[in-house]
């Protein structure tokens, strides 16, 4: 059955695309909706048309499947200027989601109604992309260059209501009858002029005042700081104001395609497929019966416990939280509350919504109040003993059938679920602080963990809107075993010469958010520090002695003003030159270069380890971790596909170069050797 039919209502022509699940438009769609346009035209009964779609949404833009294969005709662009071009108006009649080519569709049409819970939105940005067909010229000349800017430049779609208030949507119609009230729309439509998005004057306000340009830029300057596309995307915005629209989508194009040549698309699309591979588990059937999980405990109020109840209870699900003392247990519930009313301080939420999340929220101090729970999460203090106590103590009070989950983020899960009589019942849930915020969990994988409650913990990480990726038990798992190689590397540069601050610019140079002395600054230097101010084994024992705690006291590695702003300190420098001269380290002159192979190969090297012993699923794995737990610059798409971008020869030569100085236990990874010497890449 073809993708696209016709239907005849009076002098109506309905063209409707049932391309499940997205209506996308691959090759087939965009044929269709060009023979349906020529049906149209060359039928003079026909007086008005309407492009509509069954199923869940309106297109929601490319075919995924055709990126990286050669184009088939016809091309998008030339079928959208087939719909403009008709003489007889031509109404784009959307729900769902309007997205990308979708959204260019629509703007190829004379009109365009929406249903009122619709969206539209040109995320391509999102891939290291712009809109490829004229969307970039269309939209500003329709609702101006201000009202495009946003949606070009950073994708977010907007709901029908901002569409119309915008000019980008006609009419909001019925949530149930819009075939109905499209094709009526239509008709109030025949007999008039039709108006053509390419001859919009919109797009004036961008001329008018120049200004709204670099207005945009310094708004948005810290999100979009290292991308490409977001700069392309405001000159193509800007070119639709200067140049003709023939002259505009020749820039378009020129813009769009330096982009799909580029390093960033390619590994902005890679990270897109990354995401969905991850929820892929290798060897378990997809049809696996899941365990319902209706009630969740959580031991623990402190701030991750807090936060990872948030995202049970934002998602719906009841939980019930535990701590020893009623004094910790009203603290941290009390913070939970004041975390929802700052969301809903920022319109994120409503009053109502705060108080159906906490209305799901039950506090204990006693483990029997856990017994009818279907998962239980352990997020008390980061020690074994204190964790197998924990764990021994819910094998005895909780249902059978129930999971039970660690949020350690390097101990032993294995070891953990010897403290129970049903390890294949027991995983680790490693979420990322703080956790109602950071998308990332890593679901740990115990020698003994069932299928079941494997996959159970994958559907319910998406269900509570998390990025789950499957880890194996070793130390750290994948994120925190990576770093570990890392700070090793930062504290060894500074002990022979490079300064802190400068390990710190390299990798903010880079794109991550901080670098590792930033960071720990951030997160305070006394953490897990012996508290004996007489006991100097390191240079973070003498900075806490000194009270240099980090941000907190106002000095850490850095000194810090009352707007947190740093500023290296001299006294910070003599510390290490100090510990350098103790050591015997002989204190060089260190280039940028030499401190971002050492800071960022030797992660490389740590993740093909993990490949080696089946710690993480795939190359990929490592990649969606990075982004979404540590700040790896999204635009390189993960430490992985950046090793295959400079290729795994590179990383080999530098780790080889580099050998001496990174430790007596530095073991370069077979799995990388053997792949840079076959020219290979870690991702396809």
């Amino acid at each position: 059955m073809s993708v696209i039919t016709t239907e005849r209502h009076d002098d109506v022509l309905v063209i409707i695309s049932d391309n499940p699940p997205v209506n996308a438009l691959g090759q087939a769609v965009r044929q269709g909706l060009a023979d349906g346009i020529e049906e149209a035209l060359g039928d003079d009964s026909v007086k008005a048309v309407v492009i509509r779609c069954d199923g869940r949404t309106f297109f929601a833009g490319a075919d995924i499947t055709e990126f990286g294969k050669p184009p088939q005709g016809p091309g998008l662009g030339d079928v959208l200027d087939q719909i403009e071009a008709s003489d007889k108006p031509v109404v784009a009649a959307i729900h769902g989601t309007a997205l990308g080519g979708g959204c260019e569709v629509a703007l190829a049409c004379h009109y365009r109604v929406a249903v009122p819970s619709a969206k539209l939105g040109l995320p391509e940005v999102k891939l290291g992309l712009i809109p490829g067909a004229a969307g970039t010229q269309r939209l500003p000349r329709v609702v101006g260059a201000e009202a495009a800017l946003p949606m070009v430049v950073v994708g977010n779609p907007i709901p029908a209501k901002k569409a119309e208030s915008i000019g980008l949507v006609d009419r909001i119609v019925g949530e149930d009858s819009l075939a109905e009230d499209a094709i009526a729309f239509a008709r109030e439509q025949i007999g008039k002029p039709v108006p053509r998005a390419s001859e919009g004057t919109a797009n004036r306000d961008g001329v008018e005042n120049p200004a709204i340009f670099d207005e945009f830029r310094a708004k948005h300057g810290r999100k979009l700081r290292g991308f490409d596309a977001p700069e392309a995307g405001i000159q193509a915005v800007k070119a639709a104001g200067e140049l003709s629209y023939e002259e505009g989508v020749k820039k378009e194009r020129e813009l769009f395609m330096g982009l799909m040549a580029g390093t960033q698309s390619a590994a902005m699309r890679h990270y897109f497929f990354a995401e969905r591979a991850a929820n892929k588990i290798e060897g378990i059937a997809k049809d696996i019966e899941l365990i319902p999980i209706k009630k969740v405990g959580v031991i623990g109020a402190g701030t991750m416990g807090g936060g990872i109840s948030m995202n049970f209870l934002s998602a719906g699900i009841p939980v019930t939280i535990l701590e020893m003392e009623q004094e910790a247990l009203d603290r941290g519930t009390g913070v939970m509350r004041k975390n929802y009313e700052r969301t809903a301080l920022r319109g994120r939420m409503t009053g109502e919504q705060v108080e159906q999340a906490m209305g799901l929220l039950t506090s204990t101090l006693d483990y029997a109040d856990l017994a009818d729970c279907d998962l239980v999460i352990e997020a008390v203090f980061e020690n074994m003993d204190v964790k197998k106590e924990v764990f021994a103590k819910l094998d005895e009070t909780v249902k059978q059938g129930a999971i039970l989950a660690s949020n350690t983020s390097y101990l032993n899960v294995d070891e953990i679920a010897t403290a129970t009589n049903r390890p294949e019942y027991v995983l680790g849930l490693h979420f990322f602080s703080p956790a109602n915020i950071m998308k990332l969990l890593e679901v740990v994988r115990g020698d003994k963990t069932s299928d079941q409650v494997l996959a159970t913990c994958m559907k319910l990480a998406k269900k509570i809107g998390k990025i789950a990726v499957v880890a194996g038990v070793c130390d750290g798992f994948i994120g925190n075993r990576m770093l570990s190689p890392r700070q090793q590397q930062a504290n060894a540069l500074i002990m022979e010469g490079a300064n802190y601050w400068e390990v710190d610019e390299v990798l903010l140079d880079f794109g991550f958010p901080m670098g590792p002395f930033q960071m720990s600054d951030l997160a305070g230097l006394d953490i897990g520090w012996h508290r004996d101010p007489s006991r100097i084994e390191s240079v973070r024992d003498a900075l806490c002695a000194m009270d240099r705690r980090g941000q907190k006291t106002g000095a850490g590695f850095y000194d810090y003003d009352e707007a947190r702003q740093r500023t290296p300190s001299d006294d910070v420098k003599k510390v290490i030159a100090e510990f350098a001269e103790k050591q015997g380290v002989e204190q060089r002159e260190i280039s940028k270069e030499e401190i971002q192979e050492r800071l960022l190969y030797p992660m490389v090297n740590e993740g093909a380890l993990i490949l080696e012993e089946g710690m993480a699923q795939r190359a990929s794995d490592i990649d969606v971790v990075w982004i979404n737990g540590y700040g790896w610059p999204l635009y390189t798409g993960g430490p992985m596909f950046w090793a295959d971008t400079i290729g795994l020869g590179t990383v080999v030569a530098g780790l080889e170069k580099h050998r001496e100085r990174l430790g007596e236990k530095f073991k370069l990874s077979q799995l990388l050797a053997d792949k840079a010497a076959a020219g290979e890449r870690f991702n396809g």
